[in-house]
C-alpha cells in the first residue's frame, strides 16, 4: 500500500470504530501463528499513554498491523524515537502517526506547572514547547494538537534515521488529534 492508502485504510478503520461498527478483524488464534514469525505493521503511532486512547481499537486494526509505541503526552523522547527508528529501519513501517489526544492529563499537568517529582517534571518539560508556541492562555486541547505536530517534528531532528526515510519518501510522519467524546481522529 501506499503511504495515502495507508493513511486512507486509518481514516476507514477509525470511521467504522466512531460508527460502532468495528469489524475487529486479525485478533484470533490464526493470526496470532501468522505472526510467530515476524511482523511488517505498516503504521507507527507514537500515542499517549491514557487508558482511553487505543490506537488499535480507534483505527479497527488487529494483531501485528499496528506498532505502537505509548508514552505520557505522546513524547518524541530517546526511548520512543529508538523504538521508531526500530520499526523503520527494520519492519518496513512508512507511516508514523503522532496521536494527542483530547483533555490529555501530562498537557493539563504540563498548563498547571508545579512540582510533581523528578520523572513527572522531566517528562512534562517536554511538553512545554508546545505550552509555549499555543500563546499564553491557550486551552488544553490547543496544546495538545500542538504538541502533536511538534513532537512529529522532533521525529525528524533527533533522528537520521527518520530523517533519511522522510527525505527520501520512504516514511510520511503525520500529527493527529483522537477526540474522547466522539472517537473521531482527525489528521492534522
Amino acid at each position: 500500500m501506499t503511504q495515502q492508502e495507508i493513511i486512507e485504510s486509518l481514516k476507514a478503520g477509525n470511521e467504522k470504530f466512531v460508527q460502532d461498527k468495528a469489524d475487529g478483524n486479525l485478533r484470533d488464534s490464526v493470526r496470532r501463528a501468522d505472526l510467530v514469525d515476524g511482523q511488517e505493521p505498516n503504521t507507527i503511532v507514537l500515542s499517549c499513554a491514557d487508558s482511553r486512547v487505543v490506537p488499535e481499537i480507534a483505527f479497527d486494526k488487529g494483531l501485528g498491523e499496528l506498532f505502537v509505541v505509548r508514552v505520557a503526552g505522546n513524547i518524541a523522547n530517546t526511548d520512543s524515537i529508538a523504538s521508531i527508528e526500530y520499526a523503520v529501519a527494520h519492519l518496513g513501517s512508512s507511516v508514523i502517526v503522532v496521536l494527542g489526544h483530547q483533555s490529555c492529563g501530562a498537557v493539563g499537568a504540563a498548563l498547571g506547572g508545579g512540582d510533581n517529582g523528578h520523572n513527572l517534571n522531566h517528562l512534562l518539560c517536554q511538553i512545554t514547547p508546545a505550552v509555549v508556541a499555543s500563546g499564553e492562555g491557550a486551552d488544553v486541547n490547543t496544546v495538545v494538537k500542538k504538541n502533536a505536530e511538534l513532537n512529529a517534528d522532533e521525529l525528524v531532528k533527533r533522528s537520521s534515521i527518520i530523517t533519511e526515510a522522510v527525505e527520501s519518501g520512504k516514511v510520511k510522519i503525520v500529527p493527529a488529534y483522537y477526540n474522547l467524546d466522539s472517537g473521531k481522529v482527525d489528521f492534522l
